[in-house]
Order: structure tokens, then sequence, then C-alpha cells
């Protein structure tokens, strides 16, 4: 993917993100991308504390398109999968993910809440664990404040 389209698509999912805090969830945002790095198949928003946005929308892709299809396939995420999330994408057969800031970054917003207890397991590190490779893109510095920016009022 160009630096333009990791921009373009990180945007429109922190736009997700956006429509999800103002449905009263956390403001998480993700989008499934076509091989060709633009075409958006699918969004999602996170639901609830097991419902994350990206393991919600694997599991959806994974019912929806061929293991074959979605290894040339992105997920595209706000905020660095979690362990859940990652474990889900993994299994689904995404090929690659781009997030827009570090699960790190994270954790410094909302601290101990007990809405998101944090896990301290890089996403690389999940996927690292596995026996096919997933590419992983991210953070992306120019970002990081766009995407944190929905999460600095909303864990209070």
């Amino acid at each position: 993917m160009t630096p333009a389209q990791i921009e373009a698509a990180l945007l429109r999912a922190n736009a997700v993100a956006l429509r999800a805090m103002a449905m009263g969830r956390h403001p998480f945002g993700a989008l499934l991308l076509a091989p060709d790095g633009e075409t958006v198949l699918a969004e999602q928003g996170n639901i609830d504390t097991v419902n994350h946005a990206e393991s919600t929308l694997a599991r959806q892709a994974a019912s929806s398109w061929p293991g074959a299809y979605l290894a040339r396939c992105t997920l595209v995420t706000t905020f660095e999968p979690c362990a859940m999330c990652a474990g889900s994408i993994y299994w689904a057969g995404i090929g690659r993910v781009v997030y827009g800031a570090e699960e790190t970054t994270l954790l410094a917003l909302t601290g101990d809440h007990p809405e998101n207890p944090t896990l301290a397991l890089p996403c690389r590190d999940v996927f690292a664990s596995g026996q096919r490779p997933v590419e992983v893109i991210g953070p992306v510095p120019a970002l990081v404040d766009t995407m944190a920016a929905p999460h600095r009022d909303f864990w209070r």
C-alpha cells in the first residue's frame, strides 16, 4: 500500500470509530480492504468488550471470502489489534494489518479502566507465533494524535 492509501484508510477507520462512539460504544474502527488497497469490502466499529471492531470484522470476513483472497486483503484499524483481535485476524487468514497507534498509546489513555484492561502483548508477537506470515504496518506517527483524539475524554 502507498502512504496515501494508508492515510486515507486510517482516516476512514477513524470515522467508523467516531460513529461507534456516537452510539455509546468504545471508539475503535476497522476496515477490510480488497487486494487493491483501496476498495472497502467491509467496515466495523466496536460493539462491546469482547466484540471488538477487528475481531468482529475478521470473523465476518472469514465467513464471506475464501482464505486465498483474504491472504491478499488488509485489515485497517485505528489502534494496534489486541491479542484477541490479532488471533482472530490470524485465524481468518487476513494477510496484512495496518494500524494507526500502538497499544501502549491506548494504555496511556485508558489507564486501568475496567472496560479496557490492556494486555502488554504486541500484535507482531502474536503473529510471529503463527505458522504463516501476517504483514504489519504501524504505527503511523503522522496520525497517532488523530487516532488518539476520540479516546482523550472517553475513558475518564
